[in-house]
């Protein structure tokens, strides 16, 4: 008997990823934390909260809202937790709870206040290893998943088998994949271009046109480059679509919540208000605290992260951080 996948969390990327996997005839244990939800779920077949055009296959589906019950009798675990909640969502789970499983990450965020990755966090808390994880990426949104728009699928993992295996369990009608090696280096580019997201938008809500976005992303992409060759200095393309390609589509979609958020940053709204009136979360928000804090060991020049952070954190005028970063880009 195939063995199910378990999801946990219940956003609009995790129901994306639960019609991928269910499309694909795969069943699935989602850990959805709401009763209610599950329970609307079962009358409706659709998520009440996200992505609510997606008609879920409710005979591959089995809802849980304890995560350890979710994750008992299943070998793959695939993460989409927003990191601001992994610690807490995880504080009360065994420390043998992931042993043995192959554990996905499909967050695109910093863990706050450790200032790591989701599968750095995971691999201390749970004492595990890199073997056990993949990844992941895009370049990806939910909502064109959910629209059955052609997708491109980026799946990692240190062993070649598991790489392939995770490219299989996502290959549809409407999305390709590929694969890696590079984990760490898939997910800190993943964070990163959030942070670069957040950029454009801040420029777009202030009138910056499109010559100075052509200048902002370019300088980003090398910006990333820059972090994660020294954090995981392995072989690896930055033009390839799960580098360069998924920078472009976040700080370029109109479906990019992190963009949103910095246009409205850019137009003058408070970080509160802005996060109040999405009512999702932005992973660029924590993930430019992180970077920041992780590069205070590395010492890399990275002047777009630096202008985000000050804005974000430091409440510096957006206005004049872009100005004094229009000086340093080339």
């Amino acid at each position: 008997m195939e063995n199910r996948i378990a999801i946990l969390g219940d956003g609009s990327w995790a129901t994306a990823i639960v019609k991928m996997l269910t499309d694909n005839q795969h069943h699935v244990n989602w850990h959805i934390r709401i009763k209610e939800d599950i329970d609307y779920m079962l009358k409706t077949k659709r998520n009440p909260n996200y992505l609510s055009s997606v008609e879920l296959h409710l005979n591959r589906i089995q809802f849980f809202d304890s995560i350890e019950e979710t994750i008992k009798d299943c070998d793959t675990v695939i993460l989409v937790i927003p990191s601001a909640f992994i610690v807490q969502s995880f504080a009360n789970l065994p420390k043998d709870s992931f042993n043995g499983k192959f554990i996905v990450s499909a967050v695109k965020g910093i863990v706050p206040d450790f200032y790591l990755t989701p599968l750095e966090y995971v691999k201390d808390a749970f004492n595990l290893n890199d073997k056990q994880f993949g990844v992941i990426s895009g370049p990806s949104h939910a909502e064109e998943i959910a629209l059955e728009r052609l997708t491109y699928l980026t799946s990692s993992s240190e062993v070649a088998e598991k790489a392939e295996y995770l490219a299989r369990l996502f290959k549809t009608s409407y999305t390709k994949t590929t694969t890696s090696d590079d984990i760490y280096g898939t997910e800190y580019a993943a964070i990163m271009k959030n942070i670069m997201a957040v950029a454009s938008g801040i420029a777009h809500g202030l009138g910056y046109g499109d010559n100075f976005h052509a200048v902002l992303i370019s300088n980003a992409i090398r910006e990333i480059k820059q972090f994660v060759d020294v954090v995981h200095p392995i072989t690896r393309d930055i033009k390839n679509s799960v580098y360069l390609g998924d920078l472009l589509v976040t700080a370029y979609s109109s479906f990019s919540r992190n963009r949103t958020f910095g246009n409205m940053i850019g137009k003058g709204y408070s970080v509160k208000s802005a996060q109040l009136e999405m009512n999702m979360i932005a992973e660029g928000y924590y993930a430019v605290k992180g970077i920041y804090e992780i590069n205070k060991r590395y010492q890399i020049e990275l002047p777009i992260t630096q202008t985000v952070y000050h804005i974000l954190y430091e409440k510096i005028s957006p206005r004049i951080e872009m100005s004094l970063l229009s000086d340093k880009l080339d």
